[in-house]
């Protein structure tokens, strides 16, 4: 397993970030509201998808199914920001063209943030490095216009990762992060999202450990 000081480590985060927007969502198991399973599939559709059917509400993992129509308009957004992000749907226009104009999207984790064109371009870049991934959604909170999900980023790691240290090349390695979104509404616009990956599992997971003994040795 390959072993990275903590500065390349944190270079490489940045250069990896965004994972949970890269996206692809292939159907995925989720709790149904009797307590099942049900397929869970992005919401496609043009900006007027205010209307999520009550099937594919129900396949949802919400925690409370009482939404407003107002709630409903605001998930139907955020579900269709994922599907135009995915592999197999990636529309970087309409991703981007669901922001504000001024909307910002924050990768906490790695200390990033996106605006405008930038926004785009980390879509086409985790496409890259997992062509395959996608989202497992474990929870989904619709509070007004915050939309707060607990979720797990899987793919395979088919790509080259450019770091300070030379470039990380593909292993073929699964990857399966636990990850964090919020997002931000206004005037059925996103305007804000932060997003929080589990990138010291994924590194793990791609072969790549922290070199704390080197952190320490440099002081």
């Amino acid at each position: 397993m390959k072993s990275l000081s903590w500065k390349t480590i944190t270079a490489t985060t940045a250069a990896v970030s965004l994972g949970s927007l890269a996206l692809a969502v292939a159907p995925s198991q989720a709790a149904g509201p009797a307590g099942g399973s049900a397929q869970v599939r992005s919401v496609s559709g043009s900006p007027d998808h205010a209307d999520l059917t009550p099937g594919q509400l129900a396949a949802l993992p919400l925690t409370n199914r009482h939404l407003t129509r107002h709630e409903i308009a605001n998930l139907a957004i955020v579900l269709n920001a994922y599907h135009v992000a995915e592999g197999h749907s990636l529309d970087v226009d309409a991703f981007i063209n669901s922001f504000t104009a001024d909307g910002v999207f924050n990768d906490k984790v790695a200390g990033q943030s996106y605006q405008g064109q930038a926004l785009g371009d980390v879509l086409t870049r985790m496409a890259g490095i997992f062509p395959d991934v996608h989202r497992d959604l474990k929870s989904i909170t619709v509070n007004g216009d915050v939309i707060s999900l607990e979720l797990s980023i899987q793919g395979t790691f088919e790509g080259p990762v450019p770091t300070p240290a030379g470039t990380l090349k593909p292993t073929g390695a699964k990857i399966d992060a636990p990850t964090a979104d919020f997002w931000y509404l206004q005037d059925g616009k996103i305007k804000k999202f932060d997003c929080f990956v589990g990138y010291t599992v994924m590194y793990a997971q791609m072969g790549v450990n922290l070199d704390w003994a080197g952190a320490v040795a440099k002081g």
